[in-house]
């Protein structure tokens, strides 16, 4: 980041529209558990709670509820609960929590696998397995994150179903349905959503220098793209602050999604 933009500050990374982008998922959420998983949400989620959500509660990645927001990596000077496991199985299978998660592989309807690649009888790939993308997908929104977007990951069909997509939840019914929500998808190339009529993905925004043409290369389906694709939103001079100066001022952020 040598450039320098116009409030006096260095010039927003690629990684910093990322940040404020995964902060966007949990805008106005209220009172639920922020679950980010990876580098880049975690430390959007914490921007979400000193902004515009304070009222999004937020573990130290173990057992505790932390009353405060220290910076990524450091452990909190106040807590406020005891979260174990159990309990947070609670707040899952009741939907009070907002999970961000990653995905090996993703598909137009939102199906997500991180369980394995290839053929199921023979894989190519062992991954994490399916761990609790299936609950998380019925039970309470669920969002992703994909720091290096490409045809890899953004494939026509999974090898594996391990989070629900909108189509294999409509298929098995309301029980499915009813509390089944995808609000979105981050990578390091826009936003994407699923707000069509028939519940595919769809380009909601590009981070600056990021063309149309760089994101449907790196996508291995066809996307749904609107007549004119917004840039993902500038963040403030008080939310930079934020991100360099309190809750990533290491720089973590930047080893996840390069310049």
């Amino acid at each position: 980041m040598s450039a320098t933009g116009t409030t006096g500050l260095p010039a927003v990374s690629r990684a910093e529209y990322c940040v404020v982008a995964c902060a966007e998922a949990w805008r106005d959420a209220g009172e639920v558990l922020a679950s980010p998983m990876g580098t880049v949400p975690a430390i959007g989620a914490r921007l979400a709670k000193l902004t515009f959500s304070p009222d999004l509660l937020l573990t130290d990645g173990e057992a505790l509820l932390m009353a405060d927001t220290p910076a990524v990596g450091e452990r909190p000077g106040s807590v406020e609960g005891w979260l174990p496991f159990r309990r947070h199985l609670t707040l899952t299978a009741t939907g009070r929590r907002h999970v961000m998660m990653g995905a090996a592989q993703l598909d137009r309807h939102g199906n997500q696998n991180i369980s394995c690649v290839g053929d199921w009888s023979r894989p190519t790939r062992q991954l994490l397995g399916v761990r609790g993308a299936p609950v998380n997908t019925l039970n309470n929104p669920t969002s992703y994150w994909v720091p290096k977007h490409s045809p890899r990951v953004f494939v026509e069909h999974v090898d594996m179903v391990s989070g629900v997509g909108h189509d294999r939840a409509a298929a098995a019914g309301p029980s499915a349905t009813r509390y089944h929500r995808l609000p979105g998808v981050i990578t390091n190339l826009g936003v994407f959503d699923f707000e069509t009529p028939d519940r595919v993905m769809r380009l909601r925004s590009v981070h600056p220098g990021v063309s149309l043409e760089q994101v449907t290369a790196a996508t291995g389906f066809g996307l749904s793209v609107p007549d004119e694709v917004p840039f993902t939103r500038e963040p403030t001079e008080a939310e930079l602050r934020l991100i360099r100066e309190v809750i990533d001022p290491k720089g973590l952020r930047e080893r996840e999604v390069p310049a």
